[in-house]
């Protein structure tokens, strides 16, 4: 494994309410140096794959700033500082689509742009769903679209799912489920 880069200088370059910039210079093993600019220390988020059935996901349909359009995905938020990431899992179905789960495990951790971006979000596969609804922080309702696990092939082919995080845990909680190792054990 190549050895790791020698940092030369850090300074924040940009700064919002929600984002830090900054620039950092970089000697590699080979002497090459180059300076990058990176958004450091974001805290981690969940994405929750929450399944009404073997058969039946629960996406939501938002408003995506970024992208500036109604997107289709899977529930997802930020875990609060102290707070286990799988009761913000619980918490944001609670918040997004009014159910809670009583089985939840983390299936695979996954990271964002690593070049640019210090963030990892959990896939969370959220099972055993019962009606609770939480008050969120949305600033309007999000709407709750069931489907079928039968049918990825046509969710996938829509110009409206389009978020890498929501493809890649549907893509990785339906193989989990497919190998007989949903969260329901016998």
């Amino acid at each position: 494994m190549p050895r790791q880069p020698t940092v030369l200088n850090r300074r924040i370059v940009a700064q919002s309410r929600l984002f830090r910039v900054e620039e950092i210079d970089l000697e590699f093993a080979n002497g090459a140096r180059r300076t990058y600019e990176r958004v450091p220390g974001s805290v981690d988020s969940v994405m929750i794959v929450p399944m009404v059935d073997d058969e039946t996901v629960l996406l939501i349909r938002e408003y995506g700033a970024g992208s500036e359009r109604y997107e289709l995905g899977l529930p997802k938020g930020v875990v609060e500082t102290g707070e286990d990431p799988l009761v913000a899992a619980n918490r944001e179905i609670q918040e997004e689509i009014g159910y809670a789960a009583r089985d939840l495990r983390v299936i695979k951790r996954v990271s964002l742009v690593p070049g640019y971006i210090e963030h990892h979000s959990l896939i969370v596969l959220a099972q055993d769903l019962y009606a609770q609804r939480l008050p969120g922080d949305e600033p309007e309702p999000i709407e709750v679209v069931p489907w079928r696990l039968g049918e990825v092939d046509a969710l996938l082919a829509r110009d409206d799912f389009t978020e890498a995080r929501s493809v890649a845990a549907l893509l990785f909680a339906m193989r989990l489920m497919a190998q007989g190792q949903s969260a329901k054990r016998a």
